[in-house]
């Protein structure tokens, strides 16, 4: 008889701790609906661009509001944990989830890359999160969002390839915008260049 009541209450308990949980994400999805829009829809592979780095294994940790690591965002699956794999494309940033919808970081929405020790109650210590800031474009009347996108790859080494590479593409990103700037000054000063195409004198050093 005792060990059918202990059994019963455990039961209770663990019931109790889902349902808690599930009420609290649901909760957490409601509340943050209105303030972060839907996430853009992954593009063609033709509007992905080449790919700059990766794929690599990696856990997506969560989304958070930018600034405050704890506020993790429940909609649109973007509080969810899963393993993904991570691309780094001319475009953006491909993060390909499993059991969730993959994520498209648009590359014009990028506004820093950098380490992290953790977020929304994952600590790992010692730089051990890539966090992509980025602005969720505005969507169905909600207006666009700051976040912080916390990703850990598999590889440690991995960590500072993604940022570099991200960071690249913001660097490549304001060349390409500088450019164009120019040309509309004066178009015969600035023949059109691929920003990725390295200059042949630095080729010939190599």
């Amino acid at each position: 008889m005792k060990t059918l009541a202990i059994v019963l209450l455990v039961a209770l308990a663990i019931f109790l701790v889902l349902y808690v949980t599930l009420i609290g994400r649901r909760r957490l999805a409601q509340r943050t609906t209105t303030l972060v829009p839907v996430p853009p829809p992954v593009p063609g592979a033709d509007h992905l661009g080449p790919v700059r780095f990766g794929p690599l294994e990696a856990v997506y940790v969560s989304t958070t509001v930018h600034g405050d690591w704890l506020a993790r965002v429940g909609a649109h699956g973007l509080g969810d944990r899963s393993g993904a794999l991570v691309s780094v494309h001319d475009g953006g940033v491909l993060i390909e989830r499993d059991g969730a919808d993959d994520l498209w970081v648009p590359v014009h929405e990028i506004r820093s890359a950098g380490l992290a020790p953790g977020m929304a109650g994952k600590y790992v210590g010692a730089d051990g999160l890539v966090v992509l800031t980025w602005a969720v474009p505005e969507a169905d009347g909600v207006e666009a969002a700051l976040v912080d996108t916390g990703l850990r790859t598999r590889r440690p080494e991995d960590r500072g390839g993604l940022v570099d590479a991200v960071r690249y593409l913001l660097a490549a990103q304001a060349q390409e915008i500088q450019q164009s700037q120019e040309i509309q000054q004066d178009p015969t000063q600035y023949p059109q260049q691929d920003p990725y195409q390295q200059d042949p004198h630095q080729q010939e050093a190599r």
